[in-house]
């Protein structure tokens, strides 16, 4: 296991989805209320050392013709959304100095303009943590890889609908394009 280093002057913190809509769900292996709390902790440690923190939450627009219907085994389910659906848990302490990304699909990164901002403040580590690991986390993961970003996983400031889904995750893909880390071992590599 490598040391780490975060440098606020390169880093990013990328926390994803932790909106009222998604924070409402079951997760497992860690509570919701635990993962707000962890990405509260990393957000208010990187903006005292002046490093960006980037709020991204998913929301469609309201005639719904940018939701993607592919057919597939198992869809989303369908229902009503709540009006607060999209808003950021309050729990984050949402600040002036927030980059905010809204996304309309799975990755922050695809039809997005968060390549373009981490780019223009001189990122090249993003520290990613969020609902739901193999979802959002790991889609946006995925795209940061192929944009050759530095990546750490906090571990514990995410969860899925599953610990399955999560731990495969964990074991599988992210070992192979980043460093996945605790939340005390990332506030302690940004000190």
């Amino acid at each position: 296991m490598s040391t780490l280093k975060i440098d606020p002057a390169t880093s990013a913190l990328v926390i994803i989805d932790l909106q009222e809509g998604i924070v409402a769900m079951n997760t497992a292996p860690n509570t919701s209320a635990d993962v707000v709390s962890r990405a509260a902790r990393l957000a208010a440690a990187f903006r005292a050392a002046k490093a960006p923190v980037v709020l991204v939450n998913v929301a469609n627009l309201a005639d719904g013709g940018d939701v993607l219907k592919p057919a597939a085994d198992a869809v989303a389910p369908a229902g009503t959304r709540p009006a607060n659906w999209a808003d950021f848990v309050p729990g984050l302490n949402r600040q002036p100095s927030d980059l905010i990304i809204t996304k309309r699909q799975w990755g922050a990164f695809y039809g997005t303009e968060l390549d373009l901002q981490l780019r223009r403040r001189g990122v090249r580590t993003i520290v990613l943590c969020g609902i739901s690991t193999n979802v959002g986390v790991e889609s946006t993961a995925r795209d940061a890889f192929e944009r050759a970003y530095e990546q750490v996983f906090v571990a514990d400031a995410m969860a899925s609908p599953s610990a399955e889904a999560h731990a495969n995750t964990l074991k599988f893909t992210f070992p192979r394009i980043g460093l996945t880390r605790t939340t005390d071992e990332v506030l302690a590599a940004l000190g």
